[in-house]
């Protein structure tokens, strides 16, 4: 028979459209009528029939099942759940047809803040762009910056070629195993934008990605103004040579500065399209220049030349320039100023969200970007310390004339052996050579003013991919919602999303810094900021590969974790050479940001390495504890608490979080009571809901829950299975059963029985009764039910004045709408009697009393029985929390007559060796008296419906009384308990006249042997001992101790 749920239209092949994820793999829709109204974002529910034989509901592996909610690149598909698939042919005897097209209202599938989740878009309006023009030529103009032309020479003048070397080199160290980690972070999943910001905060989470975000923003914010003061400067010195001066130095290069930073926002704004093509156009200027440099080394000198220190290729020249001769520098400012040189190679990482395929091109065009960068700088710099000398006056007169006998040697030797003396720059600053003259690669080409337009194109090129870089970084920043307060600058316009607001701020930014007109003071500024990212990009990696997480699992495999750590460390190390204290305010910036963060708790879940390492090392930790034998002195509460849902019994809860704290283990425990079938579906949908509510109220617990047929069964397989390894629970705490007298004999016998079941597993038992009851879930679907309808009727509200401001008729929809909206709520929102709201409120005031701080009074511990200590030890762990600090610890032992002074002394010397403070020690002798009357008349109209009385009864009847209600109790088992009933009663007598007034009471709980005491007498004993007392925990030890006086 052919399944009715199959459809036909489904085995056409699917239509494939390209995308950015791989090479075409998202299934288009083909529009054919199925039933749901997705139009073109229809995802193909494939059929399997062809592939197997017979239809079935299961799917074939696909993309658009991996996909989150809304994603950019394609459209999710919801597989049949396993529910679906297992259950689904028991439904009437007929298939039932899950939906396996694109959720309408999917939001709930995606990740808080996540980029993928938001609206499906038409990729074809996206400016997208590939390795080459995307990362390549972008990483490369951004390297080629301001430094490759009026910087460089000088570097290699002060460090001497041979340390100049070091700095290129130990520079592309760092940018290579960076990018090296990058190109791993990058092809281990989609990238989205936001650049080293994105993959810092996928890998690390969002403390370390929104602490770095912040700064690499800000970073390519300043560098803007490092790049355009580099322009600057050279604008000024042609200004200079042709006698157009503005003003003076500072102030033409402030005025040229932030003329030129508006022009690059101008071409910033109008998009990266137009952003692009400058980038190209600059390219072929930038290469031009360079080949011009090359090509001037080999043109002969001009005596001008010569004059100013440029002498060709000379051994001698290019061996004086070996050594290093540092003028108030050292290496590491030099290599201070050098390495922005070569930030640039997350240029093409930062606009990964506008590329077509961000795995594969940022990897290739990085790694190519820094070899070619690396090899034009050390070629570049060693040609000009082969053809310029240091220190040169030009002036053409300072030749040596044929036949003058001078011994060339010294700092000068070099051009004294080309005929030119240039020793009086050892007595004044000459302004030439490559120490004194930032312009020397003008000076060196074969052409000048091609130097001039490098200089421009370096350092617009980077100033331009840096404008562009620091607010699509931001953007993300603030798209993910980290810091509330930026949110402002999430907001994107036109097709490509374009940060306006944040173009913006970056320009405010520049202009700031451009006003500074030191390249030298502005330079190691950002140092520090990009080392910080390069570090914990590197960090990245090493981290998740260290957290061997299997969705780790990078595309890129040319990387190693130990690299990655070194370069992190190097990173840090190259911070505090070039400058100890910018690099400790860098990293206290960050902390504070960290810390920030950490506190605010974003609700984002991006999967990172964190929570990997975190698994990592509980799971060891745990492992570690199995290894360790449990000791009296590390004994810990570790409470397995029944609270059913846990808003459910607040008291019960709250109590175990103070005995527990933040310092043991405390497992929320709900048994679902029915069949499995039906019972299930609310166990799946109740343990995330529940331990996010556990987490919202800070109680440090886990939620847990079992599906049953009956109470006792799930509470033993709790009992038996709960915990991993040593972090197990020892103590079981419950809800003192109110109702016993009036629900059938199955709830009393399956209670009674975990009782006994903790017993028999070796857990300490507490009971907790309070005189109103624990259990307020009335209360509570009342009150969600009343704030549902307030809020609804709030968004109704919202609605009409909405429709209002529009100036539309709402009248007949404000009507239907107020049906609709408010009709659900009459019921909840109906007045209840005074009397009921009364009780409700004084129920939910008792059961939240353990939320607030108790006043000054006392908590009196009847320490009845020696059980290994627990009940002395509960009650002293409540007097150290904040909330019973002010109560004192009363001790109530029993005591032999005659002999009461002697039993406290013993008793105090037995607390002050356990160092244990308490306020009295009260020792009651009477324990043996009969109780009243009156108490034992109410004892026995408590236990008279469940009486056998076949003492009045003939032998026969009697026995047959007995096989028909073996659960009732009998006389013979009144009389063979009948002193330990009397104990009850008397302690109960004994609880009132003593502990009425306490804040709390404790009291040793007695034991029922299993099988000779029935379940209705055990529970008329627990019942009459806590009966009309304030809040009673009746505490019973496993009998192993848990207080020592040993060291």
């Amino acid at each position: 028979m052919e399944n009715s749920a199959y459809d036909r239209s489904c085995d056409e092949p699917p239509n494939y459209e390209e995308t950015s994820f791989s090479d075409g793999t998202v299934a288009k829709g083909n529009g054919t009528g199925n039933g749901y109204d997705i139009g073109e974002h229809r995802a193909i529910r494939h059929s399997v029939v062809s592939a197997f034989g017979h239809d079935t509901l299961d799917r074939v592996p696909n993309i658009d099942f991996y996909r989150n909610a809304g994603s950019v690149s394609g459209n999710r598909a919801v597989r049949p759940s396993l529910h679906e698939l297992h259950h689904v042919f028991k439904q009437n005897g007929e298939i039932s047809v899950p939906n396996m097209a694109e959720d309408g209202d999917s939001s709930h599938w995606a990740l808080p803040g996540d980029l993928e989740s938001v609206l499906p878009q038409d990729n074809n309006v996206f400016v997208r762009f590939g390795w080459i023009k995307g990362v390549l030529v972008r990483c490369m103009l951004n390297i080629w910056g301001v430094m490759l032309f009026i910087r460089l020479s000088w570097v290699f003048g002060q460090a001497g070629w041979g340390l100049g070397i070091v700095v290129i080199v130990l520079s592309c160290v760092v940018t290579t195993t960076t990018g090296l980690s990058m190109s791993a972070i990058c092809t281990n999943g989609v990238v989205r934008g936001g650049g080293a910001y994105y993959l810092i905060s996928r890998s690390l989470g969002p403390e370390f990605g929104g602490s770095i975000g912040l700064i690499f923003a800000f970073a390519n914010a300043v560098a803007v103004a490092m790049y355009v003061v580099g322009f600057a400067e050279t604008v000024f010195d042609l200004l200079k040579e042709n006698n157009a001066i503005i003003l003076d130095q500072t102030n033409d290069i402030r005025i040229i500065g932030c003329i030129t930073v508006v022009l690059l926002l101008g071409i910033s704004v109008a998009g990266m399209e137009w952003e692009a093509k400058a980038q190209i156009v600059l390219l072929i200027i930038l290469l031009v220049a360079i080949v011009n440099v090359f090509v001037g080394t080999v043109i002969p000198a001009t005596p001008e030349k010569r004059s100013k220190g440029f002498f060709n290729y000379d051994a001698k020249v290019f061996m004086e320039n070996f050594t290093p001769d540092f003028r108030e520098e050292n290496f590491f400012s030099v290599f201070a100023i050098f390495f922005p040189a070569a930030t640039g190679i997350l240029a093409g990482a930062n606009i990964s969200g506008d590329l077509k395929d961000p795995q594969a091109a940022i990897p290739k065009g990085t790694l190519l970007a820094i070899f070619i960068t690396g090899i034009t700088y050390l070629g570049v710099a060693l040609c000009v310390s082969a053809t310029v000398v240091r220190d040169a006056t030009g002036n053409i007169n300072n030749t040596i004339a044929a036949g003058m006998n001078i011994v060339c040697n010294g700092s000068y030797a070099a051009a004294c052996e080309n005929g030119w003396d240039f020793s009086s720059c050892a007595v004044t600053k000459c302004s030439f050579g490559s120490m004194n003259n930032f312009q020397v690669m003008t000076m060196v080409s074969g052409f000048g003013p091609l130097i001039t337009a490098g200089t421009f194109s370096a350092t617009l090129s980077s100033a331009l991919a840096s404008l562009v870089s620091a607010p699509k970084v931001f953007q993300a920043l603030c798209q993910d919602n980290i810091y509330t307060a930026l949110k402002f600058f999430a907001k994107g316009h036109g097709k490509n999303n374009e940060p306006i607001r944040g173009y913006v701020l970056t320009f405010i930014i520049a202009v700031a810094f451009i006003l500074i007109a030191n390249l030298n003071v502005i330079a190691p500024i950002i140092s520090n900021f990009f080392l910080a990212s390069y570090a914990l990009i590197n960090f990245s990696c090493f981290h998740a590969s260290y957290a061997k997480s299997p969705g780790w699992r990078p595309a890129y495999k040319y990387y190693n974790m130990w690299l990655s750590l070194f370069g992190a460390v190097l990173c840090c190390a190259v911070m505090f050479v070039i400058n100890w204290w910018a690099a400790l305010i860098t990293y206290a910036i960050e902390i504070f940001l960290y810390v920030y963060v950490t506190v605010k708790k974003p609700n984002v879940n991006w999967g990172s390495s964190t929570q990997a390492v975190t698994f990592v090392s509980a799971v060891n930790n745990a492992l570690t504890l199995t290894g360790v034998e449990d000791h009296v002195k590390n004994f810990r509460p570790q409470c397995l608490v029944l609270t059913g849902a846990p808003k459910n019994r607040p008291a019960l809860l709250d109590l175990a979080h103070c005995f527990t704290k933040n310092y043991g283990l405390c497992l929320t425990c709900e048994v679902f009571v029915g069949q499995k079938t039906r019972t299930v579906t609310d166990l799946n949908a109740g343990m995330e809901k529940n331990q996010m509510w556990l987490n919202k109220k800070k109680r440090k617990a886990f939620y847990s829950a079992v599906v049953c047929d009956n109470f006792r069964q799930g509470a033993e397989s709790l009992l038996q299975v709960s915990g991993l390894g040593r972090l197990r629970p020892n103590i079981l705490m419950m809800g003192f059963k109110k109702n016993w007298r009036t629900v059938d004999y199955a709830d009393v016998q399956s209670y009674t029985g975990v009782l006994h079941d903790a017993f028999d597993f070796e857990y300490g038992t507490v009971l907790l009764r309070m005189t109103q009851g624990l259990d307020v879930a009335h209360i509570i679907k009342a009150q969600e039910e009343f704030e549902r309808g307030v809020q609804e009727q709030k968004d109704l509200e919202k609605e009409q004045l909405k429709e209002e401001n529009k100036g539309k008729s709402i009248f007949r929809k404000s009507r239907k709408s107020s049906q609709q909206h408010l009709t659900p709520t009459v019921s909840v929102m109906a007045p209840q009697s005074r009397q009921a709201v009364t009780v409700n409120d004084r129920l939910m005031s008792i059961n939240t009393q353990f939320q607030r701080k108790q006043g000054q009074g006392t908590i009196d511990v009847w320490w009845l029985f020696d059980d290994g200590g627990l009940t002395l030890l509960l009650p002293y762990i409540l007097t150290t929390r904040k909330k019973f600090k002010d109560c004192k610890m009363r001790i109530f032992i029993a005591g032999q007559p005659g002999r009461t002074e002697q039993d406290k002394e013993e008793m105090k010397s037995l607390l002050v060796k356990f160092r244990i403070k308490c306020a009295e020690i009260h020792v009651i002798d009477d324990f043996n008296q009969k109780p009243s009357s009156y108490n034992w008349k109410v004892f026995e109209d408590m236990i008279e419906p469940f009486r056998l009385h076949e003492g009045s009864k003939s032998t026969t009847n009697a026995e047959a009384l007995r096989k028909e209600n073996t659960w009732k109790i009998s006389d013979a088992e009144l009389d063979t308990f009948e002193e330990k009933t009397n104990l009850q009663v008397r302690l109960n007598e004994l609880l009132q006249e003593n502990s009425r007034a306490a804040n709390l009471i404790v009291v040793s709980m007695p034991i029922a042997r299993l099988g000779s005491v029935s379940d209705y007498l055990y529970m008329a004993w627990l019942d009459i001992l806590t009966k009309n007392l304030p809040p009673t925990i009746l505490i019973r030890g496993n009998h192993k101790s848990v207080l020592t006086f040993y060291s």
